[in-house]
């Protein structure tokens, strides 16, 4: 019984996570093979304070791409 994890950030809505669900059952049951009625899929979603890259968060990120600076992280941990 293939169990799959999914991490995304929240705000997708109900539909969204009902396609990725549909065609990552597709994808499974296809590439391994097994009866999609094994496949398994748990989705966990995070707040946009709680989902990092580069130490930084999604509003921190959008932030430097418009030309603010953030501390990198060596200013931050020195």
């Amino acid at each position: 019984m293939p169990i799959i994890e999914m991490h995304m950030l929240e705000g997708r809505t109900s539909e969204q996570k009902h396609r990725v669900a549909a065609a990552v059952t597709k994808a499974v049951s296809e590439s391994l093979p097994c009866d999609p009625q094994t496949v398994r899929i748990l989705i966990t979603e995070h707040g946009k304070d709680a989902f990092f890259v580069a130490g930084l968060t999604q509003a921190q990120r959008a932030g430097a791409a418009n030309g603010a600076h953030h501390p990198s992280l060596e200013e931050q941990n020195p």
